[in-house]
């Protein structure tokens, strides 16, 4: 039974229980003691704007939550570990008064496992998960879009650095279990028919009514992981909109199941504008492989790319996030790119690891067991800030300008709609290189 249409949640409660001075000039060797040269991309992920509002009453539900990392109350670059609306200690154990847990948190706590066919003992544990909407409010006037589509909470691929383990936190779990508890959101069709009529502009305010809003598909999480399989929320979300149209909408994964659904992407592309994005971080396999344990091997994606441009879809590559000392190697970012562009690639983009506190509370130990070379840098660099330093990010600007002028890519389609509209709207003289290094690299996020 997919709970894309079931019937109402139960009542009975569910109990989970979870787990319990800076320059360009660092990591100087790669962990195999190669020469490297630093150099990485301006965050991609600082950017996907947050909910702020408290989770107050279970009627509000998934709206008032995020799918995005929250907006720093610190400048852009110096995001404190100590101040936010995340969360910086573990996670409140649910294993506490019902009446304590509000919002987000109470419907998780009572949501109703979701049936699997899956017998493998790593599997996660599925939950349906009662929403209110599935079309998200991003408010952020710094990136190209206006709402999310998230169809899971929770990822399996289990990226060691995905920065929206935060969003479980929303839930009162740990962000440790962001693999481990997949939540599938209940009725998203209709949801998103009612969502679309009741929210969506065909002239956003942004684009000064020259535009659509855009809406992107998973900012927070994979929406084709394996739970996609079985309970196909994401399908049921593109079905709605292929009944549309005018409508503005991109989607970002790790997954070659992308390419499942091209004769749905081929209906939305006749009638709407559309725009693919697959997430290729390296071509080593043993190394993807140790970053993202259970995503799709690098040439699978590289082949999704093909067969989508095949179709005649309009997709790009992000090489998102850049890891300090792991994958950007001298040649290794170029190697994806070169890849990308000879399965037709239209666009490509990357950016710098961001580390949210649940997210480093994950890696920074991964950092120290798998590569002890770079744990005392990472520790210096990550310790109080959630960014790498401003020279490395510059330097990491400027190689993938290089890289996009060498291979001929062009601007990603929502980067330039925004940059467009901004003009347009704010009626300023902006500076094409300042845009550039506040845009680039900022959609969707490390869809970890």
């Amino acid at each position: 039974m997919s709970p894309v249409c079931s019937p109402a949640a139960h009542s009975f409660r569910i109990r989970h229980r979870h787990a319990s001075p800076t320059t360009a000039g660092l990591f100087p060797e790669n962990p195999d003691g190669s020469s490297m040269k630093l150099v990485s991309i301006r965050l991609v992920n600082d950017t996907l704007n947050a909910d702020r509002k408290a989770v107050g009453d279970s009627s509000i539900l998934d709206q008032a939550t995020t799918d995005g990392p929250p907006v720093s109350g610190t400048q852009r670059g110096t995001q404190s570990r100590d101040i936010g609306s995340v969360r910086n200690a573990a996670a409140v154990s649910l294993e506490r008064a019902p009446a304590r847990l509000v919002g987000i948190a109470r419907l998780a706590a009572s949501s109703p496992p979701a049936e699997t066919l899956r017998k493998s003992a790593e599997k996660p544990e599925y939950f349906v998960l009662p929403v209110k909407s599935i079309l998200n409010r991003c408010d952020s006037q710094r990136v190209p879009f206006e709402w999310t589509i998230n169809p899971y909470r929770g990822c399996e691929f289990a990226c060691k650095y995905c920065y929206a383990r935060y969003t479980h936190e929303y839930m009162e779990l740990d962000g440790s279990e962001f693999e481990k508890k997949i939540y599938v959101k209940k009725d998203a069709a209709p949801l998103l028919a009612y969502d679309i009529s009741r929210k969506y502009s065909y002239a956003s305010e942004r684009s000064g009514g020259e535009r659509p809003d855009h809406i992107a598909i998973g900012t927070a999480t994979d929406p084709y992981q394996p739970a996609e399989r079985e309970h196909g929320v994401t399908r049921a979300c593109l079905e709605e909109l292929a009944k549309r149209e005018g409508l503005s909408i991109s989607v970002i994964t790790k997954s070659n199941q992308i390419v499942r659904d091209i004769d749905l992407f081929k209906k939305i592309a006749e009638r709407s504008e559309l725009s693919l994005n697959i997430t290729i971080t390296t071509l080593r396999p043993k190394l993807a492989r140790l970053l993202e344990p259970r995503a799709p091997r690098p040439d699978l994606r590289i082949a999704a790319v093909r067969q989508l441009r095949e179709a005649g879809l309009a997709v790009g590559v992000s090489a998102a996030p850049l890891i300090p000392g792991i994958t950007d190697r001298e040649g290794d970012l170029e190697a994806v790119a070169e890849a990308a562009k000879e399965a037709g690639a239209l666009w490509f983009w990357s950016g710098v690891l961001f580390l949210m506190p649940s997210s480093a509370k994950q890696f920074l130990p991964f950092v120290r067991e798998k590569f002890p070379r770079l744990a005392k840098q990472y520790e210096e660099w990550y310790r109080k800030n959630g960014y790498a330093p401003e020279e490395y990010r510059r330097k990491a600007a400027e190689r993938v300008a290089r890289i996009r002028q060498k291979y001929g890519f062009n601007p990603r389609p929502q980067h330039e709609a925004q940059r467009t509209a901004q003009r347009v709207q704010l009626k300023l003289g902006w500076d094409d290189e300042a845009v550039t290094e506040q845009l680039d690299g900022r959609h969707a996020c490390a869809t970890g």
